[in-house]
């Protein structure tokens, strides 16, 4: 594990006790998985913590997935890319997630999105300065019925309108929506 937490934190070897930590806490669910049988099919699993522990999947992380599952690194890369769950880059400390599958397209998430990007002061992929906000437009999270909807750190707030944007990422500025 040490040189692989060395790999992940550069070439001249200084890590913080963070990504060591956070890689023994995927390590520490990885076997707690494989106590209850074979870790196939759980792939997804395993990365849905992996980012809950690190807040994104990095390359590095991803890469250490792989090896402790026996996977290829592209077959790793390729779930990630392929749910828009995952995220290759830092988040915010709430990310703002709005889904933009045809439903929620149809009832107006385009104008959801446009008013996120106003309020939050980025582009949808961002992060704020300070890294409180970041924002993602999502194909689709299977909430159909609730469109449109904005995800703040899981948390739905299904048929919004426009109006009502920046209220809900106002509470957050102030702590209170958590």
């Amino acid at each position: 594990m040490v040189a692989e937490v060395k790999d992940l934190c550069g070439q001249n070897g200084q890590c913080c006790s963070e990504m060591q930590n956070q890689l023994q806490q995927i390590d520490a669910f990885i076997d707690e998985l494989a106590k209850q049988g074979s870790l196939d099919g759980k792939l997804i699993a395993i990365l849905h913590k992996a980012q809950e522990i690190v807040g994104y999947l990095p390359d590095e992380v991803q890469a250490h997935v792989a090896r402790r599952l026996s996977l290829s690194p592209a077959k790793v890369f390729g779930v990630v890319t392929f749910y828009s769950y995952f995220s290759r880059v830092p988040r915010g400390k709430y990310a703002v997630d709005v889904c933009m599958g045809t439903a929620c397209f149809v009832v107006g998430a385009d104008a959801v999105l446009e008013e996120c990007k106003k309020v939050l002061g980025i582009e949808s992929g961002g992060v704020t300065d300070d890294h409180m906000f970041s924002l993602n437009a999502l194909r689709c999270v299977g909430a159909c019925g609730l469109a449109p909807l904005v995800l703040v750190n899981g948390k739905l707030y299904g048929r919004i309108k426009v109006d009502e944007v920046k209220g809900v990422l106002e509470s957050y500025k102030e702590g209170g929506a958590q």
